[in-house]
């Protein structure tokens, strides 16, 4: 994925029953007072939604996010954000998912929930 890539998204597992990666803070990816971009973490999020996702999709289909809500819970202003992402339903049109962020304390950062199209 070019835009995950682009944002510095590093995937740490991918199983249908669960997606991990994590995002680096750094200065280029933050607003005002070093706090990393809420956009940011939001592309995290959408990135580990997408790969849990397509592991979730039938033979020759295709997806793309319908619907995400995002509750931002706590700034993270240094070291990195885990994310952790499972199906919530996988159904023959729709797929959501669920995904949880994490800074390195283990403290909730944020929480995803995203609807993904099945595109057949």
């Amino acid at each position: 994925m070019p835009f995950a890539n682009l944002l510095g998204v590093e995937l740490t597992a991918a199983a249908p029953g669960e997606v991990r990666g994590t995002l680096a803070w750094a200065p280029e990816r933050c607003t005002a007072g070093g706090v990393l971009h809420g956009g940011a973490l939001m592309g995290l999020a959408d990135s580990l939604g997408g790969v849990c996702a397509l592991l979730n999709l039938p033979e020759g289909a295709g997806t793309t996010t319908v619907e995400s809500k995002t509750n931002f819970l706590r700034a993270v202003g240094e070291g990195r954000v885990e994310g952790v992402c499972g199906p919530l339903h996988v159904g023959r049109r729709f797929i959501v998912l669920d995904t949880d962020l994490f800074d390195e304390r283990g403290k909730r950062v944020a929480r995803v929930t995203q609807t993904q199209a099945v595109l057949t």
